[in-house]
């Protein structure tokens, strides 16, 4: 393959994702664009990708890289050996970028481990979900704790930055349930945690299983106290809370969400991936099948396309700011969008202020504690 290269410094997007839809199971709960059971595809899918990633161009230097899914570790070594030359050749990382890679417990092996770290992987997130054997049996989960034990220690061994995603809020789970998986992760000594309330989307198995009654969602008083645990848990072990559902050792926030989080632009690609470039949101066919027929026949996999409006640019920034834990700068919040935060959100800002569920520090507007509670109910209000 030839890749042209620029011939100007390049000042595009900093940051690029890369969908990799494959799994061995479709979980219960799962919401992301998923195929389960079809490695026959996966060939066809790294073809795919390589003829999308060419109508790029030339390579595009980024300072984060992300492999999601899906889960990329259900790639074989030499199918995974691909996809990290493939990625690489037209996102290729800066020095000191990082370069983060989801993985399932269950994958996690010696050799994968050694590839990922040859190809500059410094950065892996494992979806242990939980320790507790009658929860991931919920879940639909196909690892024990032992097997996460083993991935983190095998990971932590090689790679520089080692990230647990843990879910709460499990139908019936107590609060003691919760502080046992929080204790479990603790214990391992992770870089980075990622909290979750589970989440009941419409066209998940769960939410089909809600709908008939058979599955009942927990009391928003229970979710609020496993948050709240879940907060006071892990800052007290030296964790700092960043964003609504991550906790990070010094220097181990994941830069990549951030500059999601910051409002910058970003590439994607892949069965589902959203990218955001000039001003542009594009998002591909979410259904694997529908992806590899459009692309491998050289049409566009572009399913959505939506120019923003810079007010509605700003508004978007805004809220994506306040999520995390030091808010949002008046003064550069202005800079960058040419908007006031006050007159952009007057009549909501002036309410949730009254509230205690917003607050001024310094010149910084930030979630409250009390807002942090019900962070997703403010949002409309200012989009």
């Amino acid at each position: 393959m030839v890749v042209a290269t620029p011939s100007v410094t390049w000042n595009g997007p900093r940051s690029a994702y890369v969908h990799i839809p494959f799994c061995s199971h479709h979980c219960g709960y799962c919401n992301f664009t998923v195929i389960a059971g079809r490695g026959d595809l996966i060939e066809n899918y790294l073809r795919a990708l390589r003829c999308e990633l060419a109508e790029l161009k030339f390579p595009r230097p980024v300072d984060t890289l992300f492999l999601g899914g899906g889960t990329p570790t259900q790639l074989n070594k030499n199918e995974l050996r691909s996809l990290l030359e493939l990625t690489l050749t037209w996102f290729p990382l800066t020095e000191g970028g990082e370069f983060s890679v989801e993985a399932n417990p269950a994958d996690v092996e010696t050799e994968k481990i050694d590839l990922l770290v040859a190809w500059g992987v410094n950065r892996i997130s494992l979806g242990a979900q939980s320790f507790q054997s009658h929860k991931l049996k919920t879940l639909e989960r196909d690892h024990d704790a032992a097997k996460i034990h083993q991935a983190v220690e095998l990971a932590s061994s090689r790679i520089a930055s080692v990230s647990l995603d843990l879910i709460f809020g499990l139908p019936n789970e107590s609060l003691t349930d919760w502080s046992r998986d929080l204790q479990a992760a603790l214990a391992l000594r992770p870089n980075h945690l990622s909290t979750y309330g589970l989440t009941y989307e419409k066209g998940t198995h769960f939410w089909s299983r809600q709908q008939r009654g058979q599955i009942q969602q927990l009391s928003e008083e229970a979710e609020r106290e496993m948050f709240e645990l879940a907060i006071n848990h892990l800052t007290a072990a030296g964790l700092e809370h960043y964003e609504i559902s991550n906790f990070a050792r010094p220097n181990h926030r994941c830069r990549h969400n951030e500059a999601y989080w910051s409002g910058a632009e970003y590439y994607a690609a892949g069965a589902g991936a959203s990218r955001f470039v000039n001003g542009l949101r594009e998002t591909n066919h979410r259904s694997v099948v529908n992806y590899l027929r459009l692309v491998l026949s050289g049409k566009s996999p572009v399913a959505q396309r939506e120019q923003l409006a810079p007010e509605d640019a700003a508004r978007e920034q805004l809220v994506f700011g306040l999520r995390r834990l030091a808010g949002v700068d008046r003064n550069d919040f202005h800079r960058k969008t040419g908007f006031t935060i006050e007159a952009l959100i007057e009549a909501p800002l002036d309410t949730f202020l009254k509230l205690g569920l917003l607050e001024w520090v310094q010149n910084r507007l930030r979630l409250t504690r009390e807002g942090l509670m019900v962070s997703d109910s403010l949002w409309p209000a200012f989009l």
